[in-house]
């Protein structure tokens, strides 16, 4: 892996973990504005609680060595918990101030996934 792809390895990954750790904690707890945001798009307060925990099981899976068909599943979590939240505010006719945070994780998502480390590939189980 060269040096440049490591970096920017790295620089997503752990942005891409601060940004789901964060964003689960406000879920987690609940705020306010969080809560608001789900009943908006339908969806009952109940789900904070569960995709909260989620990130935080992604986020660990993302960010410890080895183990890497569970760092597929966090990948496609994360994948799909972006993707369904982007859907979700076009749905309901919100602005790109609301998309905008889903499509920026959905992004490092991305390029915390491809530029990933061999080691860190299912690939690498095999090779």
């Amino acid at each position: 892996m060269s040096k440049r792809n490591k970096i920017i390895y790295w620089i997503a990954t752990l942005w891409l973990a601060l940004g789901m750790v964060s964003t689960g904690i406000v879920q987690v707890f609940k705020v306010a504005q969080e809560k608001d945001y789900m009943t908006q798009l339908g969806y009952p307060s109940y789900f904070l609680t569960i995709i909260g925990i989620w990130k935080f099981l992604g986020v660990i899976a993302i960010l410890l060595p080895k183990f890497p068909v569970v760092k597929e599943w966090a990948y496609a979590g994360f994948f799909f918990t972006m993707t369904g939240a982007i859907i979700s505010h076009i749905v309901v006719g919100d602005g790109m101030g609301d998309i905008f945070p889903a499509i920026l994780l959905l992004a490092l998502t991305a390029l915390s996934y491809f530029f990933r480390p061999t080691d860190r590939k299912i690939n690498s189980i095999h090779a």
